[in-house]
């Protein structure tokens, strides 16, 4: 665990992982973890989405990678993330290998993840790794010499979310230095808000955490928001919070990351803990110009009522998410 928390938040690459831990750019394209990006090559990387957003017909039709092969491998559920890159290879002219019923693999029988990760190297130009263990795409990029993105990693890291968040922010409200940014919920679990709170500390943003004290945000990450001198703070309240909130960034209780005799009633009081709705934006006074943003799935903590506000992003949070897919699948198959 030590180790994890170690290379998912250092701004150099450890001596012990041997390298593997790059800056993200210059010819190398593994994305493992959010501390690979500075503001040089995430201002690079909204810059191409936007081109790629102004130009999707365009980009579509000239298929700059036809004739690669991008595998997929799920050893957790998704809806989001698996197609959105799906869609971004197809619109880019490429091909899909989808390896995500893993019962009906050889892992079923006792593979390993480096033996499976190598064998699908066999067949495809990059991979897309979600895995339930920390530190699952790292174990892989060991053994491979194609591109691997890490899809999520049990509780630890899932940087390209990181990376599509931040470019909805820019596109949403067209910049993201000066933003107040709140985040709601299981943020012990949630790591979607431990790779964005470390990609945006590259900007001059103030973090808000608002979450019960069991789900409170790692020290591990807030460590790193210090020595970068990001102002934050801790509540287990948004009362006071939301009228000064650009972006309400909330996340969903993690169920499955609940573990021991205590888990039901633990899992049971977070859920309760806070349910965005009209009638709290409007009496926390939520400003006009901000955004509500959420990685999905929801599990009751946004009311399907909010939906037609203009300022609920999430939907509009996907597309992005597509976007920014293009943007590093073009970058490293290119």
């Amino acid at each position: 665990e030590g180790l994890y928390h170690t290379y998912t938040m250092a701004t150099q690459v450890p001596a012990e992982e041997g390298g593997l831990l790059k800056p993200w750019g210059k010819g190398y394209w593994n994305v493992l973890a959010a501390s690979q990006f500075d503001r040089t090559s995430l201002d690079e990387l909204i810059r191409l989405a936007s081109d790629i957003k102004l130009n999707m017909e365009g980009l579509s039709k000239s298929e700059p990678l036809k004739g690669k092969v991008l595998g997929l491998l799920f050893y957790e559920p998704s809806t989001r993330t698996s197609s959105s890159f799906h869609s971004a290879m197809l619109r880019l002219g490429g091909k899909v290998l989808s390896l995500k019923n893993i019962k009906t693999s050889s892992v079923a029988k006792g593979e390993t993840l480096e033996d499976t990760v190598r064998t699908l190297e066999c067949y495809c130009d990059a991979l897309v790794l979600r895995h339930p263990e920390k530190g699952a795409a790292l174990r892989a990029a060991k053994v491979l010499k194609c591109p691997i993105f890490n899809a999520g990693d049990g509780a630890g890291e899932h940087p390209t979310q990181a990376l599509l968040d931040m470019f909805t922010i820019h596109s949403e409200l067209g910049r993201i230095d000066g933003l107040n940014i709140t985040m709601l919920g299981d943020l012990k679990h949630g790591r979607t808000v431990h790779s964005l709170s470390s990609t945006l500390s590259h900007f001059d943003v103030k973090f808000n955490f608002v979450s019960p004290d069991f789900l409170k945000m790692p020290e591990y990450v807030t460590k790193k928001l210090d020595e970068r001198k990001v102002s934050w703070s801790e509540s287990e309240k948004l009362d006071d919070l939301l009228k000064d909130t650009d972006v309400l960034y909330v996340t969903r209780v993690q169920k499955e990351r609940f573990k021991g005799p205590d888990a039901k009633s633990l899992y049971e009081k977070a859920q309760k803990a806070y349910r965005i709705t009209p009638d709290l934006m409007k009496k926390l006074k939520a400003k006009e110009k901000m955004i509500v943003m959420h990685p999905l799935p929801r599990v009751g903590e946004i009311d399907p009522a909010l939906d037609s506000d203009p300022r609920a992003a999430y939907f509009r949070e996907m597309r992005c998410g597509m976007i920014m897919r293009m943007a590093l699948l073009c970058r490293a198959l290119e």
